[in-house]
């Protein structure tokens, strides 16, 4: 038996005891609001690769699996959750004992979910080897090293990657019970209420669990969570202080632009090795982005400063400090992951003449300013104008603005900026 010894700990009895706990466990687990992603799963279904479903921790991941689960008979599938505490210990060379203690209790499968799979050190031969028997595989994980360079390797062409986000605004409405708003006519009234659920989505964020048991300061031990568990604890991180202070300085400082060398000589964090390794660890945990200045030569990329994201406006708001909430950057969060929802690739621009543009998708050809109003006229010259200049350069006939207030259009030239409802483009509409 292999030296972590997990099986000897346990006689066949009982792993046949957790396996069916697990699974009725799995069975009875509340299908909540269906998600976006949902679909992309059941149109997976028919292909042979491995689906890996990766988020940040308590996102929704096993409610999402449930859901895909309930659309077909209990008798098709196998559930293993490895977040249970009776599974420490257990390694890669464990599944073929573990598989025998499955057919036994449960009969032969060809469809196998595995939950919380980074826990299991080496899993992936295991389901190579039985992918390329025939077995489909569903399998979750909250590290984003699961969709790494190293993990490609070992599955080359055999996995599809869905990345869950915490709720979209859209499933935000459905959580809060609310229909209608995504109408392409709204009343004044609707359209005023539109606005103050908007504001609301803003500072709660789209995490499941904290909004379900709002008394109750869930984000606080989330956080905490990620920041001791999954990056302190993982990478042998033994200076804690310095990591926090540096994550709660990005979450205090979301969509605005860091230096990793500002960073070193204003937090005193050692080398910029340590800060750019500290990001890393932030990113692959899900907790945080850190997004490139678009620009045609990769090293100008690599070396100009980043921009910083939360993974979720009401967590930031939860664990930064900030005198007053600014409305502004937690806008241009919420549409950083609306972005990352909808496109490959999100980027920053700067222009010629140092305008900024805060979003950039290449794939879609699609340049976005994020503004509270444009009420005020230097604000107004301000956004049109690093537009426009960024449509010429990049030869992008369109743009948009997106803001609290209504639509319009400018136009210059054969160029066009369409100002557009946040609340309204959020739904899709």
């Amino acid at each position: 038996m292999n030296e972590n010894n997990w099986k000897p700990k346990w006689n066949k009895e009982q792993i046949k005891t957790l396996l069916v706990e697990q699974f009725q466990s799995f069975l009875k687990c509340p299908n909540g609001i269906e998600r976006e992603k949902l679909a992309d799963l059941k149109s997976y279904f028919s292909s042979p690769q491995v689906v890996i479903i990766t988020g940040l921790r308590r996102v929704g991941k096993s409610t999402l699996l449930a859901q895909f689960a309930h659309t077909m008979d209990e008798g098709l599938f196998y559930y293993l959750n490895f977040d249970d505490e009776r599974f420490l210990g257990f390694a890669s060379e464990d599944f073929n004992d573990l598989l025998q203690v499955m057919i036994e209790v449960f009969g032969e499968r060809n469809l196998m979910f595995l939950d919380e799979i980074q826990n299991v050190p080496g899993w992936e031969r295991f389901v190579r080897r039985m992918s390329d028997a025939g077995m489909k595989f569903y399998v979750t994980g909250s590290n984003a090293s699961l969709l790494s360079q190293e993990l490609g390797t070992r599955l080359t062409g055999r996995y599809i990657p869905v990345e869950l986000y915490p709720f979209s605004f859209r499933e935000y409405l459905k959580f809060k019970g609310i229909e209608g708003l995504e109408e392409n006519i709204l009343t004044t009234r609707e359209n005023a209420r539109l606005q103050r659920l908007l504001t609301t989505y803003l500072m709660d964020g789209g995490i499941p669990e904290p909004l379900k048991y709002p008394d109750i300061p869930l984000r606080q031990t989330l956080y905490e969570d990620i920041l001791y568990r999954d990056i302190a604890s993982r990478h042998h991180i033994e200076d804690v202080r310095s990591l926090k202070e540096l994550v709660f300085y990005l979450m205090s400082n979301v969509a605005h632009t860091i230096s990793y060398n500002k960073l070193k000589e204003q937090l005193h964090l050692g080398s910029v090795n340590t800060i750019k390794s500290y990001i890393d660890y932030l990113e692959t945990s899900w907790l945080m982005f850190a997004i490139n200045l678009y620009d045609y030569s990769v090293k100008r990329q690599q070396i100009a400063p980043k921009k910083i994201y939360a993974i979720d406006t009401g967590l930031s708001s939860a664990v930064s400090f900030s005198s007053s909430p600014n409305t502004g950057w937690l806008m241009e969060n919420v549409v950083f992951l609306e972005l990352k929802r909808r496109v490959s690739e999100v980027y920053y621009y700067m222009t010629p003449s140092r305008k900024e543009v805060d979003f950039y998708a290449p794939s879609r050809h699609l340049l976005i300013q994020v503004s509270t109003n444009l009420e005020n006229p230097q604000t107004y010259e301000r956004e049109t104008s690093a537009l426009f200049e960024a449509m010429e350069t990049l030869k992008n006939t369109s743009g948009i603005i997106l803001t609290d207030g209504g639509s319009s259009e400018v136009e210059q030239a054969d160029r066009t900026i369409q100002i557009r409802n946040l609340g309204r483009w959020l739904l899709g509409g």
